[in-house]
């Protein structure tokens, strides 16, 4: 298959690395050059863990235009923040219709980025979707290297519209089809987020021995004792009951961890020290990272905001919007999805069929 990866952090040095290796032909692109000047010289990856040598990809380019010349797929693996921009980006330069997943889309990606692609562009429609989650579990150890830990499983996946689900998988590249499972809707991919659970309030609650520089530590062995544990395990709980009052419960982040790794555990906490993927994995040295960049603007608030309209107390997950905003001295329920537009023009019974069914207008 002709595949483009879009761009070329952990995850997207991982997939282009992998689909490569399997005999897919890959571009990657990346937005800035600056950040890849190896990688468009030499075209190689070098991997090691799960996918180990080095691998050539067919183009390595920061020119969108070559980039969606002619792809069959279209994985997008950058962080959410990102996901406007590049609906603009390529409704603007592709010429023919394709299958594009954002991976993962975060908390309703993939109807915001369906949104702009349509402002830009009525006449090719792509079909859009979003994963729950990576498929791998990697780190980017170079600008032209990576680390993949392992793949996790069942790995959901859904479109805009779930009557597509099952087809998408079967239009991936047979090498990562075994690792998704059909959503039944996005509820299951978008409140189903894990990653804003595991990601936002431990690396806040760790600031101390983030910035300092001295100390490094394993983000997940070490920083989500079972404190910090027990305190997301009740943000995980609002977003469980959101899920609730949208009609279909989506798991835990306890029994999604031991569904994706395999694992046991009472906790979330034995879950997380009984899991063989996260023993190698650094904490970050800043707070200026994806986990609150990317996961509490496009993670948490979008769920907020939904659960404050289905009538929900989400105090805990209002108390880490709060003290990341306050910490980072930024607005992120400003900056984020946060829906105003939606909910201004449309009820929450129109809100649960679009998500549930999906539709003509996202309305964001």
């Amino acid at each position: 298959m002709n595949v483009t990866v879009i761009g070329a952090g952990n995850s997207g040095l991982a997939m282009a690395a992998h689909l490569s290796r399997e005999g897919n032909k890959v571009t990657l692109w990346n937005r800035s050059r600056n950040n890849i000047p190896q990688l468009m010289e030499t075209r190689t990856i070098h991997c090691e863990g799960a996918v180990c040598g080095q691998v050539e990809v067919s183009l390595v380019t920061d020119d969108i235009g070559k980039a969606v010349e002619n792809p069959d797929l279209i994985l997008i693996t950058t962080p959410a923040n990102a996901h406007r921009e590049l609906a603009e980006l390529i409704a603007k330069n592709i010429r023919k219709e394709t299958l594009i997943v954002l991976n993962p889309g975060r908390t309703l990606g993939a109807l915001e980025f369906k949104k702009v692609y349509e402002e830009f562009n009525k006449t090719y429609k792509p079909l859009i979707a979003e994963t729950q989650t990576t498929i791998y579990t990697c780190r980017k150890t170079a600008e032209d290297s990576v680390s993949i830990i392992s793949f996790k499983n069942n790995v959901l996946i859904s479109a805009v519209k779930p009557k597509h689900n099952k087809s998408i998988i079967e239009k991936l590249p047979k090498c990562i089809r075994e690792f998704f499972s059909p959503a039944s809707s996005m509820i299951q991919t978008s409140i189903g987020n894990v990653g804003m659970i595991l990601h936002c309030a431990p690396l806040l609650l760790n600031a101390g021995w983030t910035e300092n520089k001295d100390c490094i530590y394993k983000y997940y062995y070490d920083g989500i004792t079972p404190t910090v544990a027990s305190f997301i395990e009740k943000i995980d709980h609002e977003r469980v009951q959101v899920s609730k009052k949208l009609g279909l419960e989506v798991e835990s982040t306890k029994e999604w961890m031991k569904r994706t790794y395999n694992i046991q555990g009472d906790s979330l906490y034995e879950c997380i020290q009984n899991n063989e993927a996260y023993k190698t994995i650094d904490a970050p040295h800043s707070l200026n990272h994806r986990y609150i960049m990317e996961d509490v603007p496009f993670g948490l608030v979008p769920l907020e905001a939904v659960g404050r309209r289905v009538g929900l107390d989400m105090k805990h997950t209002s108390l880490i919007i709060d003290l990341a905003s306050a910490m980072m001295n930024t607005d992120f329920r400003r900056i984020g999805r946060n829906l105003k537009d939606y909910f201004r023009e449309h009820s929450i019974a129109e809100f649960k069929k679009m998500i549930t069914e999906g539709g003509n207008d996202a309305g964001f």
